[in-house]
């Protein structure tokens, strides 16, 4: 077991590490720093630093059901309440969508209405009549659409989360670094253990406990995840509303066709409404180690696939088709740690004498789980024999080279192949 005096630093600010640095203070732990390579919270490297993510329960799995239906009840906790909206989740599959995405569609509600839980909050939809009735301002045609609502699921706005945290930890003892003084240049080791970290600025910083938390960045401090950990990416836009539309949208379920790809309650301060397509998504693989990593400049991801504008067009066009030819702006892919079967990784890294943890393997649908999965860290750290006791978040070998081409394509929930960067990006990509 860890002290709750010990010298624990995190690495990263993002969502998993601030996560972490809350439960871990108000658990007692009196000595923890966080470094954070960019100068603001919340990070611009962050996937979390985002207008809203999806707050939805259910699962295929009643694992990461049960997990989701606690993590919502702490959103609805004070310090979480301000940021998240229980707009209800609309989920379909179009007229045209492939077998694999009506397949998904129909595990994922038999999820729902198979949970004691969830079952009260769902009803089915079959066709634009039944849509209406709970999204009265799609006047879409919303072609052969069917598929179900649950009034128990909704979004957070992810960016205001991750700020209201961060102030509450600072508050409560928890010290920062950031840009280059918080920007760690490597983990350092004697005998096996790891004593601190050292930065970009050249200083040593003690500690004996390390926990990575860096998202898409973590198989660069961490090289031994091998390839458990790869930086993957899917695309966002945003068409920008005028007030009037802004409060018209107003309440909206969260809309997501299966097929097509999803788009949220238009941000009132903002006036954006942001929209995100379906696919296998991106990859940026270093061709001597198979891993792949984010690209070091955000300019590089400044910008939505062809492909991917004509999916999310496709879809306001379905459902509010005067926005469908409207300009898409702020574009971006955005990037995260995937697992292979998108479980996380919450353990220590092997031959480090239990003094340093990975924490990540968000996969895409870790956000929901904010308010909760920094006490999964405090659970790992209180362990006696220092083991993981959930055996699908522990540290597994891998060989990056030996992986499919299309890494984590067997999720069931994920729809295409991935692509690498540099095949949708004119010039070479530096990794």
């Amino acid at each position: 077991m860890v002290s709750k005096n010990t010298p624990i630093i995190i690495i990263g600010a993002g969502a998993f590490g601030l996560s972490t640095a809350l439960h871990l203070v108000r658990s007692g732990y009196s000595n923890i720093t966080v470094f954070e390579k960019d100068d603001q919270i919340p990070p611009v490297y962050s996937a979390a630093n985002d207008l809203n993510k999806i707050v939805r329960a259910e699962y295929e799995d009643q694992f990461y059901t049960d997990l989701a239906i606690e993590a919502v009840q702490a959103w609805k906790t004070p310090l979480f309440a301000p940021h998240f909206h229980q707009t209800g989740f609309l989920h379909c599959v179009s007229g045209n969508a492939p077998d694999k995405a009506k397949d998904t569609l129909k595990r994922f509600q038999d999820a729902s209405n198979n949970h004691p839980y969830l079952k009260p909050h769902v009803v089915p939809l079959n066709g634009k009549h039944d849509i209406r009735q709970l999204f009265w301002q799609c006047n879409g045609q919303v072609p052969g659409w069917k598929g179900y609502m649950n009034r128990f699921d909704g979004y957070a706005h992810s960016a205001n989360a991750l700020a209201a945290v961060h102030r509450e930890t600072q508050a409560s003892g928890v010290r920062f670094f950031l840009g280059e003084h918080g920007t760690i240049s490597r983990i350092v080791y004697k005998d096996g253990k790891c004593t601190g970290v050292r930065t970009k600025s050249g200083k040593f910083h003690a500690a004996e406990l390390v926990i990575v938390a860096a998202g898409a960045a973590a198989a660069k401090l961490v090289p031994e995840v091998g390839s458990q950990v790869v930086a993957k990416s899917w695309s966002i836009a945003h068409v920008h509303l005028t007030d009037e539309e802004t409060s018209a949208l107003r309440g909206i379920p969260v809309t997501y066709a299966r097929d097509l790809g999803f788009f949220f309650e238009p941000d009132p301060k903002t006036n954006l409404l942001k929209l995100c397509p379906m696919g296998g998504g991106y990859i940026n693989t270093d061709t001597k180690t198979g891993v792949s990593h984010a690209p070091e400049s955000l300019e590089t991801s400044a910008f939505m696939p062809h492909e991917d504008e004509l999916r999310v067009r496709r879809l306001l066009a379905h459902t509010l088709p005067k926005l469908a030819n409207r300009p898409l702006v702020r574009k971006s892919l955005c990037w995260f740690a995937d697992t292979k079967d998108s479980d996380f990784i919450i353990d220590y890294v092997p031959n480090t004498a239990s003094s340093v943890v990975l924490l990540s393997g968000d996969s895409g649908h870790g956000f929901k789980m904010f308010p909760i999965v920094g006490d999964w860290v405090r659970v790992l750290l209180e362990a006696p024999d220092k083991k993981q006791a959930i055996a699908r978040w522990r540290w597994k070998e891998s060989n990056a080279k030996e992986e499919k081409e299309n890494w984590g394509g067997d999720v069931s929930w994920r729809l295409g192949e991935s692509r690498e960067l540099k095949d949708i990006l004119p010039g070479k990509t530096k990794l």
